[in-house]
């Protein structure tokens, strides 16, 4: 247990050290970034938008992180003899990475759990302010319980519009509602449809009535029932895409929910589906990164080749990263199911790794 507890600390230490690096590289390269992009700006905002951009970076090259901190780790306890040792008095190499193992399950726990919501409020909060000094808007989309919600320009003023369900790519919506609102902030004009299709500069609006709201009208008698209808727009399938944002920037515990709502309304929940999936493999993944650098470094400095293993180590690392990246873009795709894309990349890594130890443990 003590041997235990040594091991765990050790690779704790490691693993902040090493965090504490890249999280300073990074905030230099992102700072540098945030510098070329928006040159106008002072230092305190400069400052203010490096610091929320940040933790998503770190997030994303956790894994990155931990494999560099295992081989440090296996290194220097190598170097020490303390592995030797550690043989000598009858532990095994399988016994001696329990410790660490464990420590890499926490940390991806830990991430999963508390890490990712303070990521995904600093990648909205990110997004909010760089488009506010960038002058462009903000995203014209969003789902409630009450369904879809889009947000869009006009020349007599904003319309937003509500529909109960819509299509895939959010360019035809069903039990629609549009409400137009003039320069003064007041609603002008009111329309209720069974369908409105976008085309190019306009929604195409079927079955339609409409309400006009004015001084001393009555917007009840006056209404219009029109069977085609066209509403200019400034939407487009990209905007509208582009209007869900990133599956990162919603809270973990808030994506069954999010699913559920883009489901709903009729949209599909893929991709959102995937990442929800990956983020709880995530505590396997840095399991699998732990496993995978002690296969090439947990051995003594006198054999030799302690670059060549170290460079076998990070070149499987980036590839098991680099499938898992490559996995959820064909979960996303619907090329295969979710659940293959978010689990199989770890299980397998885990699965060679320990293949490899077992292998140069017992021959």
């Amino acid at each position: 247990m003590i041997l235990h507890r040594y091991f765990a600390r050790r690779f704790l230490m490691t693993f902040a050290g090493m965090f504490a690096v890249f999280f300073l590289f990074y905030a230099m390269l992102d700072m540098i970034e945030i510098i070329r992009k928006f040159g106008g700006l002072g230092f305190a905002e400069i400052l203010r938008l490096t610091m929320l951009n940040v933790p998503a970076g770190i997030y994303r090259i956790l894994p990155l992180v931990t494999i560099l901190a295992t081989i440090m780790l296996f290194l220097n306890l190598a170097r020490s003899s303390e592995l030797v040792v550690t043989r000598a008095a009858g532990r095994s190499a399988l016994r001696s990475l329990i410790a660490p193992l464990a420590v890499a399950f926490a940390i991806g726990a830990v991430a999963v759990s508390a890490f990712n919501p303070i990521v995904a409020a600093t990648s909205r909060q990110y997004e909010a302010l760089a488009n506010k000094y960038r002058k462009g808007t903000e995203s014209v989309l969003s789902i409630t319980r009450e369904g879809l919600w889009l947000r869009q320009g006009g020349k007599d003023g904003p319309w937003v519009i509500n529909a109960g369900r819509a299509n895939a790519d959010g360019t035809e919506l069903f039990g629609v509602t549009f409400i137009g609102f003039g320069a003064d902030g007041l609603p002008r004009e009111r329309i209720e449809a069974e369908r409105a299709r976008l085309a190019d500069g306009a929604w195409l609006v079927e079955n339609a009535k409409r309400w006009r709201f004015g001084n001393g009208a009555n917007p009840e008698a006056e209404a219009e029932r029109l069977a085609r209808l066209t509403v200019p727009s400034d939407l487009t399938r990209e905007r509208i895409r582009d209007g869900f944002g990133a599956p990162s920037t919603i809270p973990l515990w808030e994506l069954p929910a999010f699913i559920d709502s883009l489901e709903k309304a009729g949209f599909s929940s893929r991709r959102h589906r995937v990442w929800f999936l990956s983020e709880l493999a995530q505590p396997l993944l840095l399991v699998s990164m732990v496993m995978i650098g002690a296969g090439f470094t947990m051995r003594h400095t006198r054999f030799g080749h302690t670059g060549l293993m170290v460079l076998l180590a990070l070149l499987t690392g980036f590839a098991i990263y680099f499938i898992r990246n490559f996995a959820q873009i064909l979960g996303e795709n619907g090329q295969i199911p979710p659940w293959l894309a978010a689990w199989a990349p770890p299980s397998a890594a885990i699965l060679l790794a320990l293949g490899l130890l077992l292998h140069l443990e017992d021959g």
